[in-house]
C-alpha cells in the first residue's frame, strides 16, 4: 500500500498556535507568604520571571512599571479590595488577570469576571492546572473593542498594540506616561479627577503623588506639542485632566 500523501493546503488551513514569550513576566498579588513560596518555584520552573506584591497600592505601581504579561490576583488584600485593583488595571491595561482567591461564592466569581478578570481559580488549587490556565490566558487575542482610537485627526492611539502616533510619527513614552495617556484616552472628552488618576496608577491619592502626576502631565503635553498635538490635554490639578477629541472641544466632568 502506498503511503497517503498529505495535501499541503490542509496544513496551511490549520490555525496557527500562538507562540508564547520565552520568559513571560507574572505579577502575583497576594499577602499570604505560603502562596508566594508555592507559586514562585512553580512559575520559575515554567520559565516565568516572577514579581510578588502583598499590597494593592504596591501592585498597581508594579503593574505600571514592569508591564507583566499576566497577573495573579487575590481578592482579599490587607490595604484594599482586589476588585478595586482589577478595576484600576482595566482603566489602562488589557493584561490577562487570573483571580486566585479563597472566595468560592458564585457571586464573587461573576462579579470578578464582569469587572474584567479573564479567569477565576478558587483555593486550594492544583499547580499543574494553574500553570495550564496561565498558558491559555497568554494565547488569548486582545479584546475586539480595543481598536484604534483617533483623536483630533492627528493623534492616534491603538489600545491593543499600544502604538501612539501624531501625524503618522510614532511617539515613545515612559511606562507611567503611557498609562496616564491611556486612561485619558479611554475617557476621551471628559475630565478625569486627579485623585482617580493617582489611585489607578499608584494606589493612593496623597499629596506627593498628586504633585508627581502634574509632572507627568507636563511631560505628556510637551511630547504631544513638540509633534503637532498641541492643546489636547486639558485641565489643571484642581479639576482633573482630559484628552480633547477636537482642538476646540470642552471636556465634561467624570465622576471620581
Amino acid at each position: 500500500m502506498r503511503p497517503t500523501r498529505k495535501n499541503p493546503d490542509d496544513t496551511a488551513a490549520r490555525p496557527a498556535v500562538p507562540v508564547l514569550k520565552p520568559h513571560p513576566k507574572v505579577l502575583i498579588v497576594d499577602d499570604d507568604p505560603a502562596i508566594g513560596r508555592m507559586l514562585r518555584p512553580l512559575l520559575e520552573g515554567e520559565r516565568y520571571k516572577v514579581w510578588w506584591s502583598r499590597y494593592a497600592g504596591e501592585a498597581l505601581a508594579q503593574a505600571v512599571e514592569i508591564r507583566p504579561d499576566v497577573i495573579i490576583l487575590e481578592l482579599d488584600l490587607p490595604d484594599g479590595d482586589g476588585f478595586a485593583v482589577l478595576e484600576a488595571l482595566r482603566e489602562w491595561s488589557a493584561t490577562p488577570v487570573l483571580i486566585l482567591s479563597g472566595r468560592v461564592d458564585i457571586g464573587d466569581k461573576v462579579r470578578a469576571l464582569d469587572a474584567g478578570a479573564n479567569d477565576y481559580v478558587a483555593k486550594p488549587f492544583a499547580p499543574a492546572e494553574l500553570a495550564a490556565r496561565l498558558r491559555v490566558l497568554q494565547r488569548c487575542e486582545p479584546p475586539l473593542d480595543d481598536g484604534p482610537l483617533v483623536i483630533s485627526g492627528a493623534l492616534q492611539i491603538d489600545l491593543a498594540t499600544r502604538a501612539v502616533t501624531v501625524g503618522g510619527h510614532p511617539l515613545t513614552f515612559t511606562a507611567t506616561e503611557e498609562a496616564i495617556l491611556f486612561i485619558l484616552a479611554r475617557h476621551a472628552g471628559k475630565f478625569v479627577p486627579q485623585q482617580r488618576l493617582t489611585r489607578v496608577i499608584w494606589g493612593t491619592a496623597d499629596a506627593a503623588k498628586i504633585g508627581e502626576l502634574r509632572v507627568y502631565i507636563a511631560r505628556l503635553r510637551r511630547k504631544l506639542e513638540e509633534n503637532g498635538g498641541g492643546n489636547l490635554i486639558r485641565g489643571e490639578g484642581t479639576v482633573g485632566y482630559g484628552l480633547a477629541l477636537t482642538a476646540d472641544q470642552e471636556c465634561a466632568a467624570l465622576q471620581p
